[in-house]
């Protein structure tokens, strides 16, 4: 199984990837070992799960493009509403 996943940190900023080991991965960003994401602590708000890895990684591409981010904005409108709000 593939994931594509969309981390959180809590400045608010998104880090968008792909994987094979979702957990693994996400300690590996929150350890340090990632340079885009050594700074902060972060959190997954939200995955994607697929058989293939060239979907995965097709539909990571997608997600950092103008029209993925607008697709994952409405996808996750009640969690970042929220969010805002508090």
């Amino acid at each position: 199984m593939f994931y594509v996943y969309v981390l959180e940190n809590p400045s608010g900023e998104h880090y968008i990837g792909y994987t094979v080991d979702l957990r693994k991965r996400l300690a590996e960003h929150n350890s340090g070992k990632n340079f885009s994401t050594k700074r902060s602590q972060w959190r997954c708000i939200y995955y994607e799960a697929m058989l293939e890895g060239s979907d995965a990684r097709r539909r990571e591409k997608h997600l950092k493009t103008t029209h993925g981010r607008r697709l994952l904005k409405r996808r996750l409108k009640d969690y970042l509403f929220k969010r805002r709000a508090s």
